[in-house]
């Protein structure tokens, strides 16, 4: 056993050096949230296990039996009329593993074609994205569980297409003390296809790892995750200066302290979150990502960016999660997942 977790470590940090200095880009919807639960949470790759089939799309790790004849729609009323819808569905076998199967379709809409004048032709063309996961997920003893995400992603941008194959790689362990701890490495890959550039469009690759702790004498669920561990620096100088971080008598940077600096960066890695759960039927949700907020903020009105939040609700044999994250002052998408479980329709 020993020697597995060995050998699946080393191929686990390959494959990290060979992602590692790849950029968010043509595919950064394969980082996108569609579930409720997660975005209530932060929008990130979650160290909780359950039976919940949302989590296996960031967190293949979390793939177990009791997945098994689960079924998930998801849908995100974005900004204006982007939307995107998802679906999901688990089955697990004796021998080989639990497996979950993830459709992603995102929307943008449609646009209207213009000559270089900007005058408007009255055809349309549609722009959206697809991903398709196929997960597994395993137990390697009572403590520790591995999983993958092999998945395929797609780009329909009028008459351009371009296409990519990925993995994610994830591992969970869970302490005698009820501690989860989990790590997770998504969208290992490479471009396979594009037809309007010469260049292979690179993949977002990024590493996540998180904790999580049920308290003893409350029914709430503490979150901690640290997100971007490839990447120290997540920093980046604005050429509009909505801050004020140039002199506008010498055009020189006016720089912060170093505490300041490391204190702001340290703190966009991380993200805060907690679920409460008032008996068997209700879960109230809320998550903080710092990150979100300091590149989604605006310096004249920040308000809640950065917030996120949530309820979930039991009602006959489905789960039903609402959330919304408080992505901008301009507006905040609203998600909503039902859930539920097949198996619970059979006639005993």
């Amino acid at each position: 056993m020993k020697k597995r977790i060995y050998v699946l470590f080393l191929l686990l940090m390959m494959l990290i050096n060979l992602s590692a200095q790849q950029k968010d880009g043509t595919y950064t919807f394969l980082n996108a949230t569609n579930s409720a639960r997660v975005a209530a949470l932060g929008g990130v790759m979650l160290p909780i296990y359950d039976s919940d089939i949302q989590l296996s799309t960031f967190n293949p790790s979390l793939i177990n039996p009791e997945m098994n004849n689960s079924m998930s729609l998801s849908y995100v009323d974005y900004f204006n009329d982007i939307n995107f819808g998802t679906v999901q569905y688990g089955h697990s076998f004796e021998k080989i593993g639990s497996f979950v199967g993830t459709i992603q379709y995102h929307n943008y809409g449609d646009f209207f074609y213009t000559d270089e004048s900007g005058n408007i032709d009255n055809n349309q063309f549609s722009v959206s994205d697809y991903a398709v996961y196929l997960g597994w997920g395993r137990q390697l003893n009572d403590r520790i569980s591995i999983g993958a995400n092999l998945k395929f992603g797609g780009i329909q941008y009028e008459d351009n297409t371009s296409f990519a194959l990925a993995v994610d790689l994830a591992a969970t362990y869970k302490t005698k003390s009820d501690w989860i701890f989990s790590l997770a490495a998504r969208n290992i890959g490479r471009e396979l296809h594009n037809n309007y550039q010469s260049v292979i469009n690179e993949l977002p690759f990024r590493m996540q790892v998180g904790a999580s702790k049920s308290l003893e004498h409350l029914p709430f669920t503490v979150i901690v995750v640290y997100d971007n561990l490839q990447k120290w620096d997540l920093t980046y100088n604005d050429p509009l200066d909505l801050e004020g971080n140039y002199d506008p008598m010498t055009g020189q940077v006016v720089e912060k302290s170093k505490v300041d600096k490391f204190a702001k960066n340290l703190f966009s890695h991380f993200v805060f979150a907690g679920e409460l759960n008032l008996g068997k039927n209700l879960s109230l949700r809320i998550g903080y990502n710092y990150g979100y907020r300091q590149t989604m903020k605006s310096p004249t009105k920040k308000g809640a960016v950065g917030l996120s939040y949530g309820v979930g609700i039991n009602v006959y044999k489905f789960k039903i999660s609402y959330s919304r994250s408080e992505m901008h002052i301009h507006g905040s998408p609203n998600y909503i997942t039902i859930t539920t479980n097949l198996n619970s329709f059979k006639k005993h």
